[in-house]
Formats: C-alpha cells, sequence, structure tokens
C-alpha cells in the first residue's frame, strides 16, 4: 500500500489525556450516491481491517448499528467531516475494488437474507 492510498488521523491515547499520536490508517469513504431514508448514503470501508474500521467508526461517533458485515453506511452530511478525519474519499467502483482485494468484503450470497438488498 502506498503512501497516497493512506490517511493520517490523530487518536487520543487512554492512558494520558491530552497526549496525541499519529497512525496511518486505511479507511475508505465513497461519494454520498446511495438512496435510503429520503437522503443519499455513503460506504466506510477498510481495507486492512475490521478493527481499524471500527476504532475509526468510534472516534467519529458512528454508531454501531450503522454497521453492515463490512461497512458502515454514514449519511450525506457526515461526508466531509469523515474525510476531515482522514478517510480517503474515492470512486465506489475504487472503494468496492480494494475491498474485494482485502478479503474482507462479504458478498451477497454470504449474507443474511435481512441483509440482502
Amino acid at each position: 500500500m502506498t503512501p497516497r492510498h493512506r490517511a493520517d488521523v490523530r487518536l487520543r491515547c487512554g492512558a494520558a489525556a491530552g497526549d496525541a499520536y499519529a497512525r496511518r490508517v486505511t479507511v475508505l469513504l465513497d461519494p454520498p450516491m446511495w438512496p435510503q431514508h429520503g437522503r443519499l448514503w455513503s460506504h466506510l470501508v477498510s481495507d486492512a481491517s475490521l478493527d481499524e474500521l471500527h476504532a475509526f467508526a468510534a472516534r467519529a461517533g458512528i454508531p454501531e448499528r450503522g454497521f453492515d458485515l463490512d461497512h458502515y453506511d454514514v449519511p450525506d452530511a457526515r461526508y466531509d467531516e469523515l474525510v476531515a478525519l482522514g478517510a480517503e474519499p474515492v470512486p465506489a467502483k475504487v472503494l468496492i475494488r480494494r475491498l474485494r482485494a482485502s478479503g474482507l468484503r462479504i458478498p451477497a450470497r454470504d449474507r443474511p437474507p435481512h441483509a440482502r438488498g
């Protein structure tokens, strides 16, 4: 993975309040283009690990209910904020290609019936 495919994000160290350290993360965000519930949604994924994805989502205040097996659904209103926090904006085709290549993608055939569609 090249540096341009990584985003820098500041994390708070739990041991000492106020101490911060930089860490490389690979969290990707596609454009808000998926309609649902009267708004457009983006997908937030990691092409490195689900632990990294969950940690980023927690720092960004994204509710756990937004997680859908291999990605978080996030509303269009959060897009700029997530990019500012370090998510790498990429086209949807790039996001899915990198998610598949990572081995973290859950294909539709392996999703529970309530999670399909």
